[in-house]
């Protein structure tokens, strides 16, 4: 059976879940479009890729689940945007679930882009190349981890079965690719010469970094008997208490639409916010 609903409504959220009583809960609903996030969108990604992943992970303890796990990004590490500082609330949020509630292991697991995922930049590239070009790539130096579905599905199933509730897994990504030579690669796979079709460089977008990082300065890893597999070691912690008082207070009133940057910057001090530098 598939059953639609919507991550903002609590009430059904815990009726589905106690007609289906699901075992596992993976998380993965949220918005993820860098630059439109940053253009009068910060309201709406806070609630729903932060207060949401509570009402999710909030219904999945009310009935019992064994497991819950949620998707998240390295664009939570450093997070220059609103789209990571959310992703790295909801990591937060998930955490301070796990200590009140012990029948539920919460655990949440970042990596970077997934090969021909939705907004993947492989189809974009396919179809600027099949239409003459030009194929547009935001800076020459910038770099992204990328890893196929496949890996990624397998990953995120064994993080699941071996993850302790209230961690953070880290998927090995291996080496970051530049956009750039990604690019260069699917247009001689395509039969052209970079002659033939052109690369446009348009410049970083609003919230966009040069590089992604898995681990942020100061944080370790714990290996784990998974080989591609770790525990992110996060030296930047808010109290569990502290973050669901947050989410009450965003929860309550017009709190989220009087400056949703504000209140994100007051939970995720390592948020480097590029809109106060415009």
């Amino acid at each position: 059976m598939r059953l639609i609903g919507d991550v903002k409504d609590l009430q059904q959220l815990s009726c589905t879940g106690k007609c289906r009583f699901p075992q596992a809960v993976f998380h993965a609903a949220a918005f993820k479009h860098v630059p439109l996030m940053e253009e009068h969108n910060e309201a709406q990604a806070l609630r729903n890729n932060a207060l949401d992943t509570y009402n999710a992970a909030l219904a999945a303890a009310e009935v019992g689940a064994e497991r819950f796990v949620l998707i998240s990004t390295d664009k939570g590490v450093n997070p220059t945007s609103i789209t990571g500082a959310t992703k790295r609330a909801a990591e937060m949020v998930v955490s301070a679930l796990a200590a009140g509630n012990a029948a539920t292991r919460f655990t949440a697991v970042r990596f970077g882009k997934v090969l021909g995922s939705s907004g993947s930049v492989i189809p974009k590239f396919k179809e600027q190349i099949g239409k003459g070009g030009p194929v547009t790539v935001t800076h020459p130096d910038v770099t992204r981890y990328f890893m196929t579905i496949p890996e990624a599905a397998l990953l995120v199933l064994q993080a699941a079965s071996i993850g302790e509730s209230g961690q953070v897994l880290l998927l090995d990504m291996g080496d970051p690719t530049r956009i750039v030579d990604l690019a260069k690669a699917l247009i001689r796979l395509a039969g052209h010469t970079n002659g033939e079709i052109c690369i446009e460089l348009t410049g970083l977008r609003a919230g966009e970094k040069l590089y992604e990082e898995l681990l942020a300065d100061g944080d370790t890893t714990l290996s784990t008997a998974v080989v591609r597999l770790s525990v992110a070691l996060l030296q930047s912690q808010v109290c569990g208490l502290d973050v669901l008082n947050w989410v009450q207070q965003m929860s309550s009133g017009n709190a989220v639409e009087n400056s949703a940057r504000k209140h994100l910057r007051a939970l995720v001090p390592e948020f480097r916010d590029t809109a106060l530098a415009s």
